[in-house]
């Protein structure tokens, strides 16, 4: 039985990760932050580990818990949506240390017995935002430019050893936890100076007027076909959006 360690999976597309991975049978490790009874059913094939990705220690911790993995998927992240000029450094480095850092502490965690065994797949969930040019996403998208740049070296790093690497990026989804704390829980005008905002107002109305948009099970599912995908694609758009940005790039 395969086994699948997913990061950030109490809510969005982590915890549909875990639903779509474990009807399929395989074991899953659900690691969150925070573990909360009740987010995900019970079941021996189901384990919930504390993993914050900012913390070597529950990293370490994880890992041992969860004993041989043959997938990653690095989906924990934190949004930030805002005009950069209002936007305050402590918070930049907030977003990379998740988004960014958090990523390639827990790549670099399982390295050594994917190298080992001569297998493993790492998965790391990005966003659409890569894709094209999008307002008030500088910070966030920096943070996963950073992991699309770092995967794709990576892969060919790993490769010699049979591990594949490989990047999600999941079109807008405005049903998670994520979407609805993309502002830091305020609303955007506290966010965005003063003479910005009508620009701001404009772009956001326009986002949320799009007729495309991903749901959570899109991601899922993107996620399960990259894990078993062996044509040697690197980047794999996640839900309708995505894939016409795509298209368009």
């Amino acid at each position: 039985m395969k086994t699948v360690l997913i990061t950030g999976a109490s809510s969005g597309y982590g915890r549909e990760t875990a639903l779509h991975f474990h009807s399929q049978g395989w074991n899953v490790v659900a690691s969150m932050r925070t573990p909360r009874a009740g987010v995900l059913p019970e079941s021996d094939r189901l384990h919930v580990v504390e993993l914050d990705v900012t913390e070597p220690d529950t990293i370490t911790a994880a890992f041992e818990a969860a004993g041989a993995v043959d997938v990653i998927v690095n989906n924990a992240g934190i949004p930030s949506i805002g005009v950069f000029e209002g936007t305050p450094m402590a918070r930049v480095r907030e977003v990379f240390e998740t988004n960014t850092f958090g990523v390639m502490a827990v790549t670099q965690a399982v390295l050594p017995q994917f190298r080992e065994r001569g297998s493993g797949v790492i998965v790391n969930v990005t966003s659409s935002v890569v894709l094209g040019h999008m307002p008030l996403t500088a910070v966030y998208k920096a943070s996963k430019m950073a992991i699309e740049g770092f995967t794709a070296s990576l892969a060919l790093e790993l490769a010699p050893f049979g591990v594949r690497a490989k990047t999600v990026e999941p079109g807008a989804c405005l049903t998670t936890n994520f979407a609805a704390n993309a502002a830091d829980g305020g609303p955007l005008d506290e966010l965005v100076p003063a003479p910005y905002a009508p620009w701001a107002k404009r772009a956001m109305n326009d986002f949320t007027a799009q007729d495309l948009f991903t749901k959570e099970s899109d991601v899922a599912e993107t996620v399960w076909r990259t894990v078993h995908d062996t044509t040697g694609q690197l980047r794999f758009p996640a839900g309708p959006d995505a894939l016409h940005l795509a298209q368009a790039r």
